[in-house]
């Protein structure tokens, strides 16, 4: 497998530009990019944890899709905007839900898939950095022993304050 090549990469740090851009921004421009670099970019797993919308992917939907083993069955909403929800399937995110349980599983499975299958993969998982380690810690460390081979991104970071989703949020925080 061919990598992408280094202004893959160095084009989002030309220098030539004083445009400041956030973390979460610069991470979607280079996925994007890398997603798009011929075989290398087709063996990447894209997984995320609830809402993918909330780590500024919207713009993955049109292009590289929501895996739908069955396609697209309903009409999204936002059929009508250029970002719209988009399922089919061969897409190439795999939208897990609320479920970070479910979503390390998928991780390690690709993480592994070098092993397991003679298909390395390239698995990034996204979740939110706070509630989403604390519940899947010890699979990460199982990942590990796996000797699983991939990307575990925290998002959000420091954006831990999601307190008006109710109590199933207060785990972190002290009450004083």
């Amino acid at each position: 497998v061919d990598l992408p090549s280094h202004e893959t990469a160095f084009s989002l740090f030309d220098g030539g530009t004083n445009r400041e851009i956030s973390t979460t921004m610069a991470f979607a421009q280079l996925l994007r990019k890398m997603m798009q670099a011929g075989e290398f970019g087709q063996r990447i797993t894209l997984m995320v944890t609830d809402e993918s919308r909330t780590f500024g992917l919207d713009a993955f939907f049109p292009i590289f899709k929501i895996h739908a083993p069955f396609g697209q069955n309903y009409t999204p909403v936002d059929a009508d905007q250029v970002m719209k929800y988009a399922e089919a399937p061969n897409g190439q995110i795999l939208q897990e839900g609320i479920s970070e349980g479910g979503a390390i599983m998928t991780w390690i499975s690709s993480a592994t898939s070098y092993a397991s299958q003679q298909a390395p993969t390239l698995p990034f998982l996204i979740y939110y950095s706070m509630f989403g380690f604390q519940r899947v810690g010890d699979s990460i460390w199982q990942a590990a022993d796996m000797r699983g081979r991939g990307f575990l991104i925290g998002g959000t970071y420091g954006r831990t304050t999601l307190n008006g989703e109710g109590l199933q949020h207060q785990d972190g925080h002290s009450l004083l």
